[in-house]
């Protein structure tokens, strides 16, 4: 096998993968808090506690997945342009 049909392979293999992982989960965790809704900040003797709520998914701990986004955008599109 060659090296670039191998690589085409691969992509497509990934692509695939996220393809139908935003299917079955269009929404994954905040990359910006990983999930717990605030940020962590550390007291004076230095055990983790709550902090303010994350700015980007407003304490909603999921954000909706890049790949679900796009397809969303793809399907309001065709339904707007054929009605």
């Amino acid at each position: 096998m060659t090296p670039v049909l191998a690589a085409s392979a691969l992509i497509l293999a990934f692509t695939l993968c996220y393809a139908g992982l935003c299917v079955i989960s269009p929404f994954g965790n905040c990359r910006k808090c990983r999930g717990f809704g605030y940020a962590l900040k550390t007291d004076r003797r230095g055990r983790l506690r709550p902090g303010k709520t994350c700015r980007r998914c407003h304490g909603d701990r999921k954000r909706i997945r890049v790949g679900r986004h796009l397809f969303n955008v793809a399907v309001r599109l065709h339904h707007d342009g054929t009605r």
